[in-house]
C-alpha cells in the first residue's frame, strides 16, 4: 500500500459528523481531522504493517488521522529522542497523546528517560505523555523488579497538585497501574494514595480517592509481574 493509497482510503472514510461527535462526547478537539474512529484506523494499520517510512510520511501529512496511523505503524525499537521531542509538542488532545505514548513511546528504549523528563513539563499534553508512558510501562515491562516502579511514587506525589483534567487523570492512571503489578506494589500504592489524601490539594484528594476505590476493592486482579517472583497459580 502506497502513501497515496492510504490518504485516499482515509478520505473515503471522512465523516464530518464524527468529528463533531468526538469533540462533544469525548472532548477530542483536533485540527485537520477527518472523523475516523480508532477501530477503523487499527484495521488500516494492520493492512499496512510496521513501516517507518510510511509512518513518517503520514505524520508530515498534517492529517490528524494520518498522525494517529503513524503511532500505530512506526516500530518502537527505532524510536529516537529527536522524533519523540518533535512529536510530543504537537499533541493537541488526550487521544493522540495516548496513542503515541501507549502504543509507541512506552515500548521504546527511551521510555524511562521520558517518564522522568516529561512529567516535569508544563504543557498539559506533554506532561500527560510522561504519565501515560508511566502507566503503560507498568504493563509493558513484565520483568523489572519493584524498585524500578517505586521510583515513580515521588513523581506522583510531586505532581498530584496539578488540577488540569488530563494531567490528574493520567497521574491517577499511573498510580493505579503501579498498584496492579503485584501485591507488594499494591500495598505501597495504597500507602501513597493515603498520603495524597492528607495534602491540601483538591486534585491530590481526587487522585487518591479514585485510586483507592480500585486498589482496595476485593478481589482485585493483579498482573503478578515479575512472574519469576510473583507466581499466581490462578493465572
Amino acid at each position: 500500500m502506497t502513501y497515496n493509497d492510504i490518504i485516499a482510503r482515509l478520505y473515503d472514510l471522512k465523516d464530518d459528523e464524527k468529528v463533531i461527535f468526538k469533540e462533544k462526547k469525548f472532548g477530542i478537539v483536533s485540527k485537520n481531522a477527518l472523523g475516523i474512529y480508532h477501530k477503523e484506523l487499527k484495521t488500516i494499520a494492520k493492512d499496512i504493517g510496521p513501516n517507518n517510512k510510511l509512518a513518517l510520511q503520514l505524520f508530515e501529512s498534517g492529517i490528524y488521522e494520518g498522525r494517529l496511523l503513524c503511532s500505530k505503524i512506526f516500530k518502537p525499537k527505532d524510536m529516537t529522542d529527536s522524533l519523540m521531542e518533535k512529536w510530543v509538542v504537537t499533541f493537541e488532545n488526550w487521544e493522540i497523546c495516548d496513542s503515541f505514548s501507549m502504543g509507541l513511546f512506552s515500548k521504546s528504549k527511551l521510555a524511562l528517560a521520558k517518564i522522568l523528563e516529561w512529567t516535569t513539563r508544563k504543557p498539559e499534553f506533554e506532561k500527560r505523555a510522561g504519565f501515560t508512558i508511566m502507566a503503560s510501562y507498568c504493563m509493558a515491562d513484565k520483568t523489572s523488579e519493584n524498585e524500578l516502579f517505586e521510583q515513580f511514587f515521588p513523581i506522583i506525589k510531586r505532581e498530584a497538585h496539578d488540577d488540569r483534567l488530563y494531567v490528574k487523570k493520567a497521574v491517577n492512571w499511573a498510580l493505579r497501574n503501579i498498584g496492579k503489578r503485584n501485591i507488594d506494589l499494591n500495598r505501597k500504592a495504597i500507602e501513597v494514595a493515603n498520603d495524597l489524601l492528607n495534602l491540601e490539594s483538591k486534585s491530590a484528594k481526587w487522585i487518591a480517592t479514585n485510586a483507592l476505590t480500585e486498589l482496595q476493592k476485593a478481589p482485585i486482579r493483579l498482573s503478578d509481574y515479575p512472574r519469576t517472583l510473583y507466581r499466581n497459580p490462578n493465572n
